[in-house]
């Protein structure tokens, strides 16, 4: 179809009069012109409709049935997906008369047609169509050798800065957005440099200088960063706890050969996982990946002349260019990140209600920011405040923003509850606290609950302390418990279907007859995307299998205290959960991790053994985390058009070379900073260390303290269950809105984390999804996404800069503006109940086990 299509008249339509169909729902087909009908309920632009009307015209009543059918089964439970249309369908599909007498129905049918068509032509959602082309060009320059130079050298610089400043605390990293960003001015300098001299190879001219620095090749060299930046799980999680003379000083961990295997184990695991399911977590349309889009409008920004006009809600219409507006709005947040960040450090943490009387106990404990609940009108004014879990109002839809916030305040009552009744001694302990605490308030002692091979001694145990929680903590793994079994719950209720079709795609994806099939996913992209060879299943079969063989003999041929099943163990444990959880962030942009679990199971399984239980975390966790990261630069490069074998190629090459350069690094500071993860390391150097010694059964188990969290299971199992079939009862616009996943996600957003941190996003994601985009959505299409990059990029650059010329030489800003956010109870935690002299809470020395 071509990229220009004449915009003609209206399509002619007949009035039909308001009706009920069988479900109960009314429609009406009468108030609205037939394309401004459309425009509303599935927000698309005129530009849209013009390419969708061209194809209607051609569509038949015999067409247009079955791709209704498909799109309900696919979509009446997607959240993203218009309840008006839905609603529309299901009248259209329930209505056997339309079908027998199309001459009665004439405006309802001509409106399916446009909607089937627009369907086709393009995205189902607003969101996609802002950023994403719906067109390609097979001939656009991808992979390049410009575009491998550059991804190569930002693979190696975010390893090497990552890597080595992951053990400061705090710890400082550079992401890939930061790559994105200078990666065009060096591809755009690529291009006016270098000579078009090259080689012909298989047919195929490499050269030096192809023509313009195109969107695919920058998109390329940000999958290359994005798979390059985050160090291996293992170099900090496993190998310090192991090297370190405090902990198990098992030298061997200083080995190069013991670290590059499991440090290539768990980063490569995780892409035979993805390989598999991307035909049920990239290829569908409805795997939105919210995240993705925003990455997607920067790159749209820099690589797309079209400017058209856009009106705006402050008054006039909007001419500047996407790149255009990408400057203004990126300088402007660089420059005010400087005062939040450092120059007057009490717009982050505007706790201005703590103010009033710093030491007041109940005003610091339900309004304060550092050590609160956080219940603040406005409790920040820093951009970067909103991003503590990696999204921003933005970036994710408005129900998961607001579905988060309600999770949150149901948390925050449980929280208050807990800690005002003193239920297991929490009112002793700060009531926000990640930490873990003994019987006397003071952070738990390891030290004192081992032997000197670090494991478990029963005997220093029962003499010391049973480990206490605070009630922020308590909170997060009540819903934790409950958010694992919702997700599964929610998964066979709400896409069921899509997990269906996914499983026939992959089966069939084995047989021969590929050409023949009937049930491939049929949205304009993954056509688009046909005219690439796709990568074959053995390809990932055997990355998967040499993760494996890496994993088992880097276990098995040391002393680690561990079985190489644990390999296995993090494959099931990601095989059972990887579809549910990836779809949950493909459509929401929130992401359920499976570190809690991961620990609970692997901490039953070899109570007492740190070091298991921590590689049970790094396989059973990292596994699922890494198959989603990397099923998110498919959907990436899905999306960009990317052909499916260098995206293959570029991200195996950047992890490899990521690997070797963390582990290089690693080395480096093993052996050559002195005293380095101990209190005299210079430049903080100081390492975390993760407690897993005492195990989930002494804590969780049967007659362990805080067994009733386990209750999270069943509550979990059953909350998806009561909403979906309200839903199917009551069939309310607002109940469809109602994620449980996502209310339980927010549930968990406790210790440190507060209400503080995810209520401004509130009223910042309606003005953006609801407010501009049904009203504005020709310049909520061209502007929201590429904001949201710009404010992330601005930050981290900011942050930089900051952290090397400022943060690293201890300049620091001593005024009223950085001092007044730790004051009384927002510096140092207050606690309801005080201990006298030799007392401490709980059960008594002796009665615990």
């Amino acid at each position: 179809m071509s990229d220009h299509i004449e915009i003609k008249g209206p399509v002619a339509s007949q009035g039909v009069n308001e009706k009920t169909d069988s479900d109960g729902y009314q429609h009406s087909d009468v108030e609205l012109p037939l394309d401004s009908r459309v425009e509303t309920d599935l927000n698309v632009t005129e530009d849209d409709l013009a390419e969708a009307r061209e194809l209607a015209r051609g569509l038949t009543l015999e067409d247009v049935r079955p791709m209704m059918e498909k799109v309900l089964v696919i979509h009446e439970n997607d959240p993203n997906f218009p309840f008006s249309i839905i609603q529309k369908i299901q009248a259209f599909l329930g209505n056997e008369s339309i079908f027998e007498n199309p001459e009665k129905h004439a405006g309802l049918i001509e409106e399916m047609k446009l909607e089937a068509a627009l369907i086709t032509v393009n995205s189902p959602y607003a969101e996609v169509r802002a950023v994403v082309d719906n067109h390609d060009d097979v001939d656009t320059p991808c992979g390049t050798i410009r575009a491998w130079v550059i991804g190569v050298g930002f693979s190696v610089l975010l390893a090497f800065i990552n890597q080595l400043f992951s053990i400061r605390q705090p710890m400082i990293s550079v992401q890939a957005n930061v790559a994105q960003l200078l990666a065009f001015p060096i591809g755009k300098a690529f291009e006016k440099i270098l000579p078009d001299i090259g080689f012909t190879l298989w047919g195929i001219r490499h050269s030096l200088n192809p023509g313009p620095f195109s969107r695919k090749e920058h998109m390329l060299i940000t999958i290359m960063a994005n798979v390059s930046w985050n160090y291996p799980y293992t170099n900090n999680g496993i190998i310090w706890v192991q090297y370190l003379p405090a902990y198990f000083n098992q030298r061997y961990a200083g080995q190069f050969s013991y670290q590059i295997l499991i440090a290539l184990a768990t980063n490569y695991i995780g892409y035979g996982m993805a390989g598999i399911i991307r035909r049920f977590l990239v290829y569908p349309s409805y795997c939105v990946w919210p995240a993705s889009l925003v990455t997607i409008a920067l790159n749209a920004a820099f690589h797309n002349d079209k400017n058209t006009p856009a009106e705006s809600p402050f008054g006039g219409v909007f001419t500047i260019s996407r790149i255009k507006f990408f400057s203004v709005t990126f300088a402007a947040m660089f420059v005010y990140f400087w005062f939040p960040d450092y120059i007057f450090t009490a717009l982050s943490a505007f706790s201005w209600l703590t103010w009033i009387s710093p030491n007041n106990l109940n005003l610091a404990t339900i309004t304060g920011f550092n050590n609160g609940l956080g219940v603040n009108p406005w409790p920040t004014w820093d951009w970067n405040t909103l991003l503590f879990d990696q999204t921003d109002p933005l970036m994710i839809p408005f129900f998961a923003t607001f579905n988060k916030f309600v999770g949150a305040a149901i948390g925050c009552c449980v929280i208050a509850a807990l800690w005002y009744t003193n239920t297991y001694n929490t009112g002793y302990l700060p009531i926000n606290s990640n930490r873990v605490f003994d019987n006397t308030g003071a952070l738990y002692n390891v030290s004192n609950a081992v032997d000197e091979r670090g494991l478990f001694d029963p005997d220093k145990y029962e003499a010391y302390s049973f480990p206490f929680l605070a009630a922020g903590y308590l909170t997060v793994y009540l819903f934790f418990f409950a958010i694992y079994s919702a997700i599964i719950s929610y998964a066979y209720l709400y896409h069921r279907h899509e997990i269906r079709m996914g499983f026939r795609n992959l089966i069939n994806s084995f047989r021969k007859d590929k050409a023949n099939r009937t049930d491939q996913y049929q949205d304009v992209h993954s056509r688009l995307m046909s005219q690439y060879a796709e990568v074959p299943e053995w390809w990932y079969t055997i990355v998967l299998a040499a993760a494996i063989a890496f994993g088992c003999a880097g276990i098995a041929h040391w002393e680690t205290y561990t079985s190489p099943g644990v390999v296995f163990y993090g494959l099931a444990l990601c095989a059972l959960f990887v579809i549910p959880v990836g779809i949950v962030k493909a459509i929401t942009g929130i992401e359920v991790t499976l570190n809690v679990l991961a620990e609970f199971i692997g901490g039953s399984f070899v109570a007492g053994n740190a070091l298991a239980m921590n590689y049970f975390k790094s396989f059973g966790y990292v596994t699922c985390a890494h198959a989603l990261l990397f099923s998110s630069d498919l959907k990436l490069a899905h999306y960009v058009k990317i052909p499916p074998r260098q995206t293959f190629t570029a991200q195996m090459v950047g992890t490899l070379i990521s690997t070797f350069v963390s582990v290089g690094v690693l080395n480096f500071q093993i052996n050559q900073i002195p005293n380095v993860c101990t209190v005299k390391a210079p430049n903080r150097f100081t390492c975390p260390v993760l407690w897993g010694t005492v195990g989930p059964i002494k804590v969780f188990g049967r007659g362990g303290m805080y067994t009733w969290l386990l209750a999270g299971f069943p509550i979990g199992l059953v909350v998806p269950i009561i909403i979906y079939y309200a839903n199917k009862r009551f069939k309310k616009t607002w109940i469809r809105q109602i994620h449980p996943i996502a209310i339980f996600y927010g549930s968990l957003s406790w210790a440190p984390y507060n209400l503080s941190y995810i209520w401004p996003a509130v009223p910042i994601a309606w003005f953006s999804w609801i407010f501009l985009k049904q009203r504005y959505l020709g310049f909520w299409s061209k502007y929201n996404f590429v904001l949201s990059a710009s404010f992330s990029s601005a930050i981290a650059v900011a942050a930089i800069i900051i952290f090397f010329s400022l943060q690293w030489t201890e300049v620091e800003l001593d005024w009223w503006g950085n001092s007044v956010t730790s004051q009384g109870c927002e510096d140092d935690a207050c606690t309801l109940y005080k201990l006298g002299k030799g007392e401490y809470f709980g059960p008594r020395i002796g009665e615990f086990h």
